[in-house]
This record gives structure tokens, sequence and C-alpha cells, in this order.
């Protein structure tokens, strides 16, 4: 049964993707996410998400204020 599935391009008769949209969710899927991938050095250095999360606030907080002292 699985050779005669992997040797055929057709789809199976109980599959109807007639009234499909393609990408109807995509647009929602990418608003609520970002997936950054971390080099295994970095990531070693974080135990989870929220402390990454939290490391990049702090950084990015420092350099708005490093920017307002450049600028004015």
């Amino acid at each position: 049964m699985k050779a005669e599935m992997q040797d055929s391009d057709d789809m199976r008769q109980e599959y109807d993707f007639s009234g499909g949209v393609r990408g109807k969710y995509a647009a929602r899927f990418a608003e609520g996410s970002n997936v950054v991938v971390l080099d295994p050095d970095v990531a070693s250095v974080f135990q989870d998400s929220a402390s990454v999360n939290d490391v990049l606030r702090t950084l990015a907080e420092i350099a708005q204020k490093q920017a307002k002292k450049a600028t004015g």
C-alpha cells in the first residue's frame, strides 16, 4: 500500500481541495510570528525566549537613549 502511494503523483479521491484558497491564513500567521534563529553560542547564554526578549528590550532602550544623546 505504501509503495503504491509513493509511486503515484495523483491525489486520493477522498481528498477534495477544489474549494480551498491558497494562503488563506498566511497573512494572519505572519502578523503574529517573527522567528529568529540564534546561533548556538548565543542561544546557550539564554534560558528561554523570555530572557532573550528582556535583554533585547533593554538593549533597544539603551540604543534609543544613545541616539537621543547623539542628536540632541
